[in-house]
């Protein structure tokens, strides 16, 4: 991302609070290499698409599956929603999508279609309602959910127990050993004294994990 792009009136506060909230938390922020700059998106259509994309699969994967979708939408490979709905299963499998994800993709280009992505009135709306008018569509869990408040929204308060990377990042960094429920309450302990920035620090957490940036960074996903 360039670093043109100014930062969120709370982000130098923000890295203060976790700098003195944990010690350990710090250290792995000091050790990456880079700002994370967060910035907010207008274009929720195309975040809640790539979110998609990327469900359980890895980074680098995700990117080039990524790639191979958007080249199918000529000149400018911007995945218009009546050209996603027109496409056909197999052009959007031979992109590398799976036929669950390529149903997915369309069902949230038919929301964008009948105007259910507006930014002006999704970007107001808590958390609660938020996730409940995202998780309406088919394939759109609480963990889409919480990509979109974290990065096209960047909204500064919110924490993913149930990311993969995440729970990577805090078993390494805290030696954490437990899984399932009891991993989700120790990372949810943990995340407590990061309040009201959880959103900056699971982006330093991702970012321990792979340097590389994903391939949202041009969208505020710096993770």
């Amino acid at each position: 991302m360039s670093d043109s792009i100014s930062e969120p009136h709370w982000h130098a506060a923000a890295l203060a609070h976790l700098h003195q909230a944990d010690p350990i938390l710090s250290k792995a922020i000091t050790s990456v290499a880079g700002p994370v700059r967060p910035a907010a998106h207008e274009d929720l259509y195309l975040a809640l698409l790539r979110a998609i994309v990327s469900q359980q699969i890895s980074t680098k994967a995700a990117a080039a599956i990524w790639r191979r979708f958007t080249a199918l939408f000529r000149p400018d490979g911007y995945p218009e929603p009546r050209e996603v709905l027109r496409m056909e299963e197999d052009e959007l499998r031979e992109a590398g999508l799976s036929r669950q994800k390529a149903g997915y993709l369309k069902a949230i280009a038919d929301y964008q279609e009948r105007g259910l992505l507006d930014y002006e009135h999704l970007s107001q709306l808590d958390e609660e309602a938020f996730t409940t008018h995202l998780t309406a569509i088919k394939g759109v869990g609480r963990w889409t959910a919480q990509m979109l408040q974290m990065f096209a929204l960047d909204q500064p308060d919110v924490f993913s127990e149930g990311d993969l990377g995440l729970q990577n990042a805090m078993r390494k960094l805290y030696g954490i050993e437990e899984t399932g429920r009891a991993l989700h309450k120790k990372m949810l302990a943990l995340a407590e004294p990061w309040r009201p920035y959880r959103s900056l620090a699971c982006k330093y957490l991702w970012k321990s994990l792979d340097p590389t940036p994903p391939i949202n960074a041009d969208l505020g996903w710096d993770g």
